[in-house]
């Protein structure tokens, strides 16, 4: 498989699942509502309202949702806009707010014409959680993405924002997830636990639900626990790469979890190449759409780094 291809991921998807193309994973972050213009006619992201880019969002993944497997998962990374009031509406497609690339400005519309006050958070991230899951994808987890260097804003009626979510939807209730290979290092790790003692015992004595045991009433605490829904990760640029490159070790966790050896691992929005490269990392396939064509080259050394770190 491994192969981008340039153009609307809708029609390009269209065409692969009438070829009978099937995906395992799909692991993303679409164009942010109203965040930057990438120069590329019917891209999505520069909307009139709000509504109209989560309807465009669920058309997308009303494709993906085709080409995934049926025990597939969807791992959607999504930031957050704020409305706002005032500048020239004909301004459309151009940088929010008269600086470029701020993730965390607002839309340039007026509020009052999306129905939402001056300085609202408008609330995308849930508003596409569950749009698709009206669209029948099984919403499973809201995890978090704590950013402990995010971009710093001169703000001073609210916090810095340093979080944005990933969303994990299924295509059934019952899916591929392995849970081992992303467990974390237990901070216990070798400890005993004592059963005996009161702490581990319920108020009519008896032993607490998850901690029993038939053999001597003791247990060693595991080198490793189940992941936690907050992941700490750092931003950090990639020479060459378009403002919004996610981290590689924000995916690894989703590309882990969410395939097998040899599955193809999709990307409706590749963008730099971030989520092919992690995928060949890990001796995964990828497969990919992009709008803008202009990211074919830097794509493509992504891949070339991707491939000379194979597991």
């Amino acid at each position: 498989m491994n192969k981008i291809e340039f153009g609307d991921c809708r029609e390009i998807m269209k065409r692969w699942i009438d070829e009978g193309v099937k995906i395992q994973t799909c692991v993303t972050s679409p164009p942010y509502y109203g965040l930057r213009d990438y120069g590329v006619e019917g891209q999505i992201g520069l909307e009139q309202t709000p509504q109209e880019y989560i309807e465009n969002m669920v058309d997308v993944f009303n494709h993906v949702k085709e080409l995934l497997a049926d025990d597939g998962t969807l791992w959607v990374n999504i930031g957050d806009s704020y409305a706002r009031t005032g500048g020239d509406s004909s301004q459309k497609g151009r940088h929010w707010d008269g600086r470029k690339n701020n993730p965390n400005t607002g839309h340039n519309r007026y509020a009052s014409d999306m129905g939402l006050k001056a300085k609202d958070l408008i609330g995308i991230p849930w508003m596409l959680a569950f749009a698709l899951r009206e669209a029948g994808w099984y919403l499973r987890q809201d995890i978090i993405w704590h950013k402990p260097n995010p971009m710093p804003e001169s703000v001073t009626d609210r916090c810095t924002k340093s979080h944005e979510y990933i969303f994990l939807l299924s295509k059934s209730d019952k899916y591929y997830f392995n849970n081992e290979a992303i467990k974390e290092p237990s901070i216990h790790a070798g400890k005993i636990l004592n059963y005996n003692d009161s702490k581990y015992k319920d108020e009519n004595g008896n032993v607490k639900k998850g901690y029993e045991t038939h053999v001597t009433g003791k247990r060693e605490i595991k080198d490793t626990k189940n992941k936690r829904s907050v992941w700490v990760v750092t931003v950090k640029p990639y020479k060459g790469a378009h403002f919004a490159t996610y981290p590689t070790a924000l995916i690894e966790p989703c590309i882990l979890a969410g395939s097998r050896k040899n599955d193809i691992v999709f990307d409706p929005f590749m963008g730099s190449g971030t989520t092919a490269q992690v995928a060949l990392q890990h001796g995964r396939q990828y497969l990919g759409c992009e709008l803008n064509k202009e990211y074919e080259k830097l794509q493509q050394e992504r891949i070339h780094h991707g491939q000379g770190q194979l597991c």
